[in-house]
């Protein structure tokens, strides 16, 4: 009988971590469901991107109801999160231009000079920061009401953005046409891992 209870116990404590996170990618955990002030959001998928052949981060995406399209995401209205957790130490400052050139080479021309004043506040922000460390995070969240907010290593960088274009440009960086990465792209679509 004590047998049986002490398996059961074990049982009983893996099935709580199995439930504690949705995803384990490249060794950082995702949470299956979060709350963003007051939103419950549901992990939509999560991945890694490359760079060649070298992990440069996890991302996550969490939305408050599952999608598998870019335009499904984007046309979501309510709270949304992209984190980020840094697989290897990277100059922040490149890592910005990197997000510049993402979000250009995803939208009309037209469309990318209306946004340029919001593009170079983040770019300030990864320019202030040097270098992001192995294991740092950051999220990149869309608050509606408040717009969007950019946390690094738990703390949040300036005002928010407040036009909710800006959030879904920066979307655009891993989920457009021209994505950082495909494999990343279909992960946080939830279509692998």
């Amino acid at each position: 009988m004590k047998l049986f209870k002490s398996l059961l116990i074990a049982w009983l404590f893996l099935a709580a971590l199995s439930t504690a996170f949705a995803a384990e990618v490249a060794g950082v955990k995702f949470d299956d469901t979060i709350d963003l002030k007051g939103s419950p959001l549901v992990l939509n998928g999560a991945g890694v991107r490359y760079k060649a052949i070298f992990k440069v981060y996890a991302a996550g995406l969490y939305l408050d109801k599952k999608a598998t399209t870019p335009d499904a995401v984007i046309s979501q209205s309510g709270a949304k999160r992209m984190s980020i957790t840094m697989l290897r130490n990277v100059d922040a400052n490149e890592l910005g231009k990197l997000f510049y050139r993402g979000i250009e080479e995803n939208m009309p021309k037209a469309d990318f000079a209306k946004i340029i004043p919001d593009i170079l506040r983040m770019s300030q922000m990864f320019s202030e920061y040097k270098n992001l460390k192995t294991g740092d995070t950051f999220t990149i969240d869309w608050v509606p009401g408040t717009g969007t907010v950019i946390n690094i290593k738990g703390q949040p960088y300036g005002a928010p953005l407040k036009e909710p274009e800006f959030f879904n440009d920066m979307m655009r960086i891993w989920l457009g046409p021209n994505p950082a990465d495909w494999k990343l792209k279909d992960a946080l679509l939830g279509k692998s891992s």
